[in-house]
């Protein structure tokens, strides 16, 4: 993303040299910046096609690295005029595209003009056009697209900003900090002056124009100090701002609470965007956010999009410490803000809610998304060691393995030592630009860890298998566990990591354990012993997920059923329920099971969840996720190689018998849950997840009911919850039903894009045998765009996602993607490259289908003026 050095020795960025390779940046190679720049004064001269651009740096010779040449990194901007110290200056060149001055002394005033176009800026990267509005994103290299900067996160600057515009096209003018001043101009312009007296790198500068209203609030802080809280979207959506503002007051009393953080400014903006790459960004004071995580109501949006919305605001507020007031050194450091954030917003979101069910929620993700990194082509370790186009790294290994490194230091320190040492971390490192290695040392000062061995996790890709063995003699029951982590790209031989596993061993006749035992498992192999059991114990291992890994344990369908009804640690019952399954599915699908043994595993499945659905003592959140199935890509992830057509036909084959075999038990429970009420409180948002769960089980055992069903509580809905839940269901099934319900949700959301997105998705990602078709079929629709990232996920990434499309056996799902991958990248390379990793998965996959898979990743390689983002992944995916 940005240069990670300061002298013409190592490129601004990932740029091809006239071999046509790229670039490889290296983490070891790091050098400071060898100029600073303090302060930056910025003005703009607003327009949708030609906004001027002055920028006014006052650099100093950094004495870390002294050199007489100052680097500012651009990218398809030029320079109109550059001024040293008040006059022009004409001796300057370009190196690609970064201007470079030569500058003698130890301090000067650079002033540089440039003219950007937002509206051709279809990269969404930078300064940019949406719907009329102008907004930024810079990181992690979009502010070289805006005007010539150090632009790396170790160069951090205090912002004055001055834009002015049409009164009447840009009423709203906003940027970081505080406004300063603002008045009339000539010709029904206005101006609008910003500071922030904060110093930041340039990845956090944002500006916004448009015509825009705001929901406000405010919030005092511990100290007294009032904030004034607005959230800005277009006029007519202000009233589903409620949610997003509440979370983001709940997320400031948290932070205060939690972790000692109060808010630093006079104010805090949010603006919601159609447009946009990601799903927020958490620029100082003003954070830039997709409308998809903003606006809620029960009309529009499901209670896992009030979730979203929480979650996701509460993630960019706490950057404002981790991530702002500490920054990254450089952007290998890039786990240092999101994986802490992201641990950050998992507590708050579980202190919020049900903590089991967000835990469950959490691995689920895991396994979902990082789990397969790990094992493919591009895993990396949470600090990558070297990249080409760092916008490849925001990944679920970062940011989710990232959380669950650090979760594991507050298992290892407890909560109070933990929070001494990330008072010491913010202490420390307030106003600098930070490493990994910095957060890490404070913990281990600040909770009296030593953490020398456990630092393998920043270094090591891949994830640590553990397996357990168990024996038992008189009264001794002793574990013997074995870690291995894989080999992965470039890492071909590892070392042992520190595990930590809280464990409890059950007493089968009580159901009941003598406390639970954290051991921590820091050899290749090691045994653990206790005392205490005259008779063979049940052993729950890993409990609460203390650790990312996988377990390998030779357990019983009877031991997991027991552990599936008396674990009395939410987690570890969801997990002997996932277990049952996932040994059941895995041996079906490689045909080692005798019809006996078949129906001895559906025997005992089906027990388990008979048991699930007759626990009164379980709320109806949890009991939802007892009974969802594994996955398909993590079932995947436990075959090699896999025959995607086979994991499909076996699940939905156990499906359909847990459907025939608890027909009366479903179809109770959604006659139950559709009589509860709508509420956002747990107990109708569980009757909610519940009900639908069970039409999921009653579609393929009973197709008619199930129909009949979905559409009945698709005419009742009052909330998209039930309606999109039954929509999901029809969606699925060839029945009359299907085509009526799709075509009144379209009509009734018609102009609503967020909902119109949910409509493409559930086509793409639904079990019906013609999916393949109606997504080709659904790439014509005059609804769909490929000049907005949120339309082209939902149609695409969900294709992606569904085995049955993506895996057809004929490869036209690999096609599909391929050729989209062609189509988008000269329009958007960041968001074209997030479709090339379900390709380079290739080598996981039977062969026949294999072959298909890494001709396409040829075909796109083969296709000259790829992208940056593109060439790196298809490039690794090919290699790995």
């Amino acid at each position: 993303m940005n240069d990670l050095s300061s002298t013409p020795a190592l490129p601004a960025e990932a740029q091809l040299p006239d071999d046509g390779q790229p670039t490889v940046i290296n983490r070891l190679d790091y050098t400071p910046p060898a100029w600073l720049v303090p302060q930056i004064a910025l003005d703009f001269a607003l327009s949708l096609d030609a906004t001027r651009v002055l920028s006014v740096l006052s650099v100093e010779r950094n004495p870390a690295n002294p050199a007489p040449t100052l680097r500012l990194n651009g990218d398809g901007i030029a320079a109109r005029s550059v001024n040293v110290d008040g006059q022009p200056h004409n001796d300057w060149r370009m190196d690609g595209a970064d201007l470079l001055i030569d500058l003698p002394g130890e301090a000067h005033t650079v002033t540089i003009e440039t003219v950007v176009n937002p509206t051709a800026n279809t990269q969404l990267s930078g300064l940019y056009a949406s719907g009329g509005m102008l907004c930024t994103q810079c990181e992690a290299e979009g502010f070289r697209r805006i005007t010539f900067f150090p632009d790396r996160p170790d160069v951090l600057s205090v912002y004055t900003v001055k834009m002015a515009g049409d009164k009447q096209k840009f009423p709203i003018l906003l940027s970081n900090g505080n406004p300063v001043a603002s008045g009339e101009g000539e010709d029904g312009t206005h101006w609008a002056e910003w500071h922030d007296p904060w110093p930041k790198p340039s990845y956090l500068f944002a500006l916004v124009a448009g015509d825009l209203v705001a929901s406000r609030d405010s919030f005092t802080t511990r100290s007294g100090r009032k904030v004034d809280l607005a959230i800005y979207v277009r006029a007519g959506d202000e009233a589903r701002t409620d949610h997003a503002m509440r979370s983001l007051i709940a997320s400031m009393e948290w932070d205060e609470e939690v972790y000692g953080r109060e808010y630093d400014l006079d104010l805090f903006n949010i603006v919601a965007v159609s447009d946009f790459n990601a799903g927020a960004m958490e620029n100082k004071g003003l954070n830039v956010f997709n409308t998809r995580y903003i606006l809620a109501d029960p009309e529009t949006a499901t209670d896992g999009d009030y979730d979203a919305v929480e979650g996701v605001v509460a993630h960019e507020y706490f950057h404002n410490w981790s991530g702002n007031r500490v920054t990254c050194r450089d952007w290998f450091q890039l786990s240092l803000k999101e994986g802490f954030t992201v641990l950050r917003d998992q507590q708050f979101s579980a202190d919020r809610g049900s903590a089991p069910v967000k835990r469950i929620e959490d691995v689920r993700i895991l396994r979902a998304a990082q789990f397969p990194e790990d094992s493919g082509p591009l895993a990396h370790p949470i600090r990558p060691d070297s990249y080409q186009e760092i916008s490849n790294f925001y990944t679920a290994t970062v940011y989710n393995k990232g959380a669950e490194v650090i979760r594991m230091m507050t298992v290892l320190a407890g909560p109070e030592r933990f929070r001494k040492g990330t008072d010491l971390y913010f202490d420390r490192h307030d106003g600098e630009a930070a490493t990994c290695e910095d957060f890490v040392k404070a913990i281990e000062d600040g909770a009296g860890l030593d953490l020398t061995q456990f630092r393998r996790w920043y270094q090591q890709a891949g994830t640590p298998r553990v397996d357990v063995a168990v024996a038992h003699a008189g009264d001794t029951v002793t574990l013997t566990l074995k870690q291995t982590v894989p080999p992965t790209p470039g890492q071909p031989d590892k070392q042992p990591m520190v595990i930590p596993l809280r464990t409890a061993l059950f007493d089968r006749a009580t159901g009941k354990h003598d406390g639970e035992h954290l051991i921590v498992l820091a050899e290749a192999e090691q045994s653990f012993s206790f005392s205490g059991h005259a008779t063979p114990p049940v052993l729950s291992i890993n409990r609460g997920f203390s650790a990312p890994v996988a377990i390998a344990s030779p357990v019983s369908n009877e031991d997991l059923v027991f552990l599936a009804a008396h674990d009395d640690d939410p987690f570890a019952r969801y997990e002997a329920m996932q277990q049952l399954v996932v040994q059941h599915l895995v041996s079906a699908v490689r045909g080692e099971l005798s019809p006996a043994q078949r129906d001895a595993g559906r025997k005992a499945i089906g027990e388990a969840f008979a048991a699930v659905l007759a626990d009164g003592a379980l709320d109806d959140l949890m009991r939802g996720e007892l009974v969802i199935l594994p996955g398909e890509s993590y079932l995947h992830e436990q075959l090699a190689p896999v025959d995607p057509g086979k994991v499909r036909a076996e699940r939905e084959d156990l499906k359909r018998w847990l459907g025939e075999t608890l027909k009366a038990e479903w179809t109770t429970l959604h006659d139950r849950c559709s009589a509860v009420p709508y509420s956002l409180d747990a107990a109708a948002r569980g009757a909610r997840k519940l009900k639908t769960q069970a039409l999921v089980y009653l579609a393929p055992a009973a197709p008619t009911e199930a129909a009949r069903r979905a559409r009945a509580q698709y005419d009742a809905a009052t909330n998209m919850t039930d309606r999109q839940g039954a929509l999901m269901v029809l969606a699925g099934l060839d029945v009359p039903e299907r085509a009526v319900a799709l075509a009144d949700f379209h009509q009734r959301f018609a102009g609503n894009m967020l909902v119109i997105d949910k409509w493409f998705s559930l086509q793409a990602g639904s079990l019906h045998p013609d999916a393949l078709a109606h997504v080709q079929a659904l790439a014509g629709h005059p609804d769909f765009t490929l000049n907005n990232p949120n339309r082209v996920r939902a149609l695409y990434m969900a294709a992606a996602a569904n085995p049955g499309v993506f895996h057809d056996a004929s490869g036209a799902g690999y096609r599909m993607i391929a050729d989209l991958i062609l189509q988008l990248d000269p329009i958007n390379g960041n968001v074209a490259a997030r479709f090339v990793p379900p390709l380079g998965r290739w080598k996981k996959i039977e062969p026949a289908r294999a072959a298909l898979m890494r001709a396409e990743l040829e075909r796109i390689a083969a296709q000259p003026g790829l992208s940056r983002d593109v060439r790196e992944q298809v490039s690794k995916s090919l290699e790995g």
